[in-house]
């Protein structure tokens, strides 16, 4: 018995892993130019025009689709790379545009009606007056939704909404509702949502202090670690501190979202699509979590329950959890 399923979509921060994607079983990838326009600018990642265009033959020549990546806010006064971003995309076929600043949006359907517009997580949308208002006025085909909806809470939302929705599958995991996060600007003066990076290895170093390594992130200090224990890279809402006399982590531990334990749920909900993380991550990591997404996706289309595979080595500490899917906290 077949029953409904997900697709898969899947992070591609190069040619190589995008590639690595789309051979491992990825439905669509996604991608970003290689400027502020996407919200993972790291140095050595994304795609020029050309490589862009070689993707979307690669991805259709395999039956997958791909997808663009528009998702940071434009400048004030400097639209330019992200009107281009738009001309490119849609020159080269790609099938969906991932945006979330309604002047782009807004371009995009004026200036490129025929390529798909689907909701960045970036714009937070994740009330049925939100994800109208978009769809209404811009014609969105799929939202993104911010990661801190529990699954009956993702299964209202979609009984009450006329389009896609896509939820974060496997990564990291933003604690904060996407698109209202200012915690790493606050500390580096670079936005997440303007710039394209949260946490910016520009201002990430690590520093001895007796037998403990020290992580900071600007000037602010984010953790401390005994020997032997693993560090994980510092960003404020996953810091350890110290309040009211105890040291812990105050927002979320150092860890990986996982949702291969609630498949089930989230395809009983009625979502369309399951997003994968790590577009700032290589070939190796792309193949192995796409191949396992894979066969738990077609595992839970069967109506037989997934195991759980083991990709700690490729996770934040070396641990997971459901994340906001099955909080029991309000």
């Amino acid at each position: 018995m077949t029953l409904r399923t997900l697709e898969l979509v899947c992070p591609a921060g190069t040619p190589a892993a995008l590639h690595a994607a789309v051979d491992a079983g990825a439905d669509t990838v996604y991608c970003g130019l290689r400027d502020e326009t996407n919200a993972r600018n790291f140095p050595g990642l994304n795609f020029s025009p050309a490589e862009l265009e070689d993707a979307a033959e690669y991805a259709h020549r395999r039956g997958a689709k791909i997808l663009l990546a528009l998702n940071t806010y434009i400048r004030a006064g400097a639209p330019k790379a992200w009107y281009q971003a738009v001309e490119i995309a849609a020159h080269v076929g790609i099938d969906a545009l991932i945006m979330a600043d309604i002047g782009l949006l807004d371009h995009a359907a004026t200036h490129a009606p025929h390529v798909r517009r689907h909701l960045s997580v970036q714009a937070a949308a994740s009330t049925p007056e939100a994800v109208g208002w978009y769809t209404e006025r811009f014609d969105v085909r799929r939202v993104v939704l911010p990661r801190v909806l529990t699954v009956p809470e993702i299964a209202a939302l979609i009984t009450e909404i006329d389009v896609e929705t896509e939820v974060f599958g496997f990564g990291g995991l933003c604690v904060m509702t996407e698109g209202r996060c200012s915690l790493s600007s606050y500390a580096t003066g670079k936005s997440p949502n303007m710039n394209g990076v949260c946490s910016p290895a520009s201002h990430v170093r690590y520093e001895e202090s007796g037998e403990r390594l020290v992580s900071k992130l600007g000037d602010f200090t984010i953790n401390s670690f005994a020997p032997g224990e693993k560090a994980g890279y510092p960003t404020l809402c996953k810091g350890r501190f110290e309040a009211c006399g105890k040291t812990s982590y105050l927002f979320e531990d150092p860890m990986s979202l996982n949702v291969v334990p609630v498949l089930p749920e989230l395809i009983k909900a009625g979502v369309t699509a399951l997003k994968l993380e790590g577009r700032q991550r290589g070939r190796a990591y792309t193949e192995k979590v796409v191949s396992a997404f894979r066969d738990a996706i077609d595992t839970a289309a069967t109506g037989h329950t997934p195991e759980v595979p083991d990709l700690s080595d490729l996770m934040e500490g070396g641990k997971h959890t459901t994340g906001a899917y099955q909080k029991s906290w309000q």
